[in-house]
């Protein structure tokens, strides 16, 4: 689920946030060049990494003025990075967090640093992951610059290739999409202009001799960009974030570590996500969980009422929660029923796991017939894979997958995924080929078939 986003109040500018987990320590994500607190939840790379850190901290989300579901700022009057950092103390000060740990991501490197360095006080620890102390002709001539916004100004979001951050995601064609949606959201072409301009300008030179909390400093070795100098392209170092920055930086800040991980994309979540996590964990708790969890292999279904908003309007709030309350009370019948274990609800839906792709199938299609008598139609959505679990609970791109395949339903039919087709060979249900689809947020084409009712019961 997404979490409540909320806002603070930085100046004039209201700062959107968000904060997840209850951990012993509070980190402060403060990311790169453009984002969206929410959008970023639909990608399930990075919501499996953001929760990841939520499991040992108190995360702290928010969207940089400018981006996000942030206040806009006239793109003609450029954020410095002294009110960019000064966002960052509302937003501590809005969760009441007194002392934090920062961890910055590329851009946002550079505002830990000078927060850091301002607030001693306020600061516990800093992550520097992917991160520069300077920018502009350091890093990018003039020409590759102006080149570099030209092209973002004349083609806006496609002048983003996601082979940038994520080189080993981005062959994949839903990845693509999803980023594309993602930019588009995060920002507009002038805001982005405005805000390259601002981090080409950027150095923090002067101020890493003063930051006294103990500093992190992470690297990946094999990292390459798209884009930039030509002798770091042709050295294969990353020309955004070259080796020689971080060196830079775990040199010139006191007491500072410096890791080089595996690896060869710039966002944090892609590629190796755990050899990130486990230094950022070990670092602030002193302890590195095992990463990976127990998994198990489940059938998940996801359900939901066909036209529930339209239908919800013409009968009214208390003849609709009648309705619906009878409703759940069916589904959850057949879920006993077939022995189904019940994971969540969430408005009109419902989502369950089941040791079995068969049992799933038939449950689905015992709902779908159950709760038609109340004159309802529901959607049906089941994949059988791997997923997480955690505190009891099943996590992981299974359960994406199930959700996906769900969203695109018909009324009163049952999806299923070309896994759980396999698995139930020989249960005589029939199918109908409904065709190789992408799903959001999911890597790759899914074949998908529709059960014959009929056969499921």
């Amino acid at each position: 689920m997404t979490p409540e986003t909320k806002y603070a109040k930085s100046g004039d500018v209201h700062i959107a946030y968000q904060v997840v987990g209850d951990g012993p320590v509070d980190l402060v994500f403060v990311p790169g060049w453009i984002t969206h607190v929410e959008l970023s939840w639909d990608e399930p790379l990075e919501a499996a990494f953001r929760r990841r850190l939520a499991g040992f901290s108190r995360l702290i989300l928010f969207d940089k003025r400018g981006t996000g579901l942030s206040d806009r700022v006239p793109v003609d009057q450029l954020p410095i990075l002294e009110e960019r950092m000064d966002d960052v103390r509302a937003v501590m000060d809005a969760v009441g967090s007194e002392r934090a740990a920062l961890m910055g991501v590329s851009e946002g490197g550079a505002m830990s640093s000078l927060f850091a360095a301002t607030y001693p006080e306020r600061t516990a620890a800093l992550i520097l992951y992917g991160s520069f102390a300077q920018a502009g002709a350091a890093l990018l001539s003039q020409e590759e610059l102006d080149a570099r916004l030209r092209e973002l100004q004349e083609n806006w979001p496609d002048a983003i290739d996601p082979s940038v951050p994520a080189p080993t995601l981005a062959a994949d064609p839903s990845y693509r999409d999803t980023w594309r949606t993602f930019i588009r959201h995060a920002a507009s072409p002038g805001a982005a202009l405005a805000l390259l301009r601002m981090n080409s300008q950027i150095d923090v030179r002067d101020v890493l001799p003063a930051i006294s909390a103990p500093t992190l400093v992470l690297y990946r070795r094999d990292a390459r960009f798209g884009h930039g100098a030509a002798a770091w392209r042709q050295a294969g170092e990353d020309p955004i974030t070259p080796r020689g920055e971080a060196e830079y930086l775990a040199e010139h800040v006191p007491g500072a570590r410096l890791v080089e991980l595996p690896g060869g994309d710039h966002l944090p979540w892609v590629g190796e996500p755990d050899a990130v996590l486990g230094e950022v964990e070990e670092f602030l708790t002193g302890v590195r969980t095992a990463p990976e969890p127990d998994r198990v292999l489940a059938t998940i279904l996801f359900t939901d009422i066909v036209g529930s908003t339209a239908l919800a309007a013409r009968l009214g709030d208390r003849e609709w929660g009648d309705l619906l309350e009878r409703h759940n009370a069916l589904v959850r019948r057949q879920l006993e029923r077939f022995r189904g274990q019940e994971l969540d609800t969430a408005g009109d839906g419902f989502v369950a796991s089941f040791d079995g792709p068969a049992r799933g199938i038939r449950c689905a299609a015992a709902i779908a017939e159950s709760v038609s008598a109340l004159g309802l139609s529901v959607r049906a959505g089941i994949h059988t894979g791997e997923a997480e679990l955690v505190d009891g609970k099943l996590a992981g791109i299974a359960v994406h997958i199930a959700a996906r395949i769900a969203s695109i339903a018909e009324a009163d039919e049952v999806l299923v995924s070309n896994t759980v087709k396999d698995l139930v060979i020989g249960s005589r249900m029939t199918f109908a080929d409904r065709g190789a689809r992408e799903l959001k947020g999911v890597p790759g084409e899914w074949s998908l078939f529709a059960v014959d009712a009929a056969s499921a019961t």
